[in-house]
């Protein structure tokens, strides 16, 4: 079952198209993550679920509510819809527990109650009800404006790179603690960011926006291995694409011969893959084998656990073009015995190459 339901949703702003036809499903008790460079529409998107903003035309249903259509426009007081944005927004002049408590109804005691199953939901003492947001760190920040967004018991919450200003370490375990939390609570979650990695981690459903139109929509492990078209590819992260011949289910490129996720594609085509599906053997000049080649580590950046290599293959002649190719890879390696600069190495496949669609 779906919770939220969007349907060609269209929203300009003068002669700009934020959204441009826009239709996605996110089912009950998942988490979504939308993600898209600066100006791709994601956080009109976001402000659009949330009430604060109204679409030109189009549909957003929730639990089978229609917030929005040609007829209908909730406001966004009356949607039950959490909202937890990128700093937080506490109110200065309120103490942790009258943000968390803000809004709710009931006796003093009724509320005190509630505050504090809320402060134990996020991880803070019941102590830290007395202090005001600005005696708490960033993280402790976020977790109190998670708690008055939860406070509602919201229907659908909804998350605006609320990770953003803390340091990276804390930025993994609030990620993690929010997705647990949100996950037992059974909340239908949607986060907003900029940050690829978290996204790919956050969600079990990604959906990646550009110009204003959704490009492709899925699991992430499903996006980051098969992007619907090289811009997608680059934006989640680090790809190999290099032209290939393909026919029966093989590609034939500059690192030889290597198996293809779309066997009924045949002809030249662009084939993707990522660093880590590239393995570095040293080379002592035994054969080749047919899926791979050599190439010369000229650069090496130690990042501790991994460690990404530069890799120039050595000339050879490009199964499409025919003409002599020099060719630079990047591979990710394990920072412990990783090749040396300089070193000859063999480089074979793991996994099957992406064809990527009209590239």
């Amino acid at each position: 079952m779906n919770a939220l339901e969007l349907n060609a949703l269209y929203k300009t702003f003068g002669n700009v198209a934020a959204l441009n036809d826009v239709s996605l499903c996110v089912p009950a008790g998942s988490r979504a993550a939308i993600v898209g460079p600066s100006g791709s529409g994601k956080t009109t998107l976001l402000r659009m679920i949330a009430g604060f903003e109204f679409p030109d035309s189009g549909s957003i249903r929730l639990n089978g509510q229609t917030l929005v259509d040609s007829a209908n426009q909730v406001p966004a007081h009356q949607r039950l819809i959490g909202y937890v944005p990128q700093d937080g927004a506490l109110f200065p002049h309120m103490t942790v527990a009258g943000n968390i408590g803000f809004g709710l109804s009931g006796t003093p005691a009724s509320k005190q109650q509630r505050v504090e199953e809320l402060l134990a939901m996020v991880a803070l003492e019941t102590r830290m009800s007395k202090s005001w947001p600005h005696e708490l760190s960033g993280g402790q920040q976020q977790r109190v404006a998670l708690a008055r967004a939860l406070a509602q018991r919201p229907r659908l919450m909804l998350l605006d790179e609320p990770f953003s200003a803390l340091d990276t370490g804390l930025r993994a375990a609030m990620r993690k603690m929010v997705a647990k939390l949100l996950s037992e609570a059974g909340i239908t979650t949607i986060l907003v960011t900029h940050d690829q990695a978290e996204a790919l981690s956050f969600a079990d459903q990604l959906a990646v926006m550009r110009q204003g139109r959704l490009v492709q929509a899925g699991p992430p492990m499903e996006l980051y291995l098969h992007p619907a078209d090289r811009q997608t590819a680059l934006f989640l992260g680090d790809a190999v694409i290099m032209p290939a011949q393909v026919e029966d289910g093989w590609a034939t490129c500059d690192l030889g011969r290597i198996p293809v996720n779309h066997p009924s594609h045949s002809g030249p085509a662009h084939i993707m893959l990522r660093p880590e599906q590239l393995h570095l053997t040293p080379e002592h000049g035994e054969a080749i084998h047919a899926n791979g080649c050599l190439g010369v580590i000229t650069d090496r950046d130690f990042g501790g656990n991994v460690c990404t290599l530069t890799v120039e293959l050595h000339p050879q002649v490009c199964a499409v073009s025919g003409q002599t190719t020099n060719r630079s890879l990047l591979v990710r390696s394990s920072g412990l015995g990783a090749p040396p600069t300089g070193s000859t190495v063999h480089i074979s496949t793991l996994g099957n190459a992406h064809v990527l669609p009209g590239a």
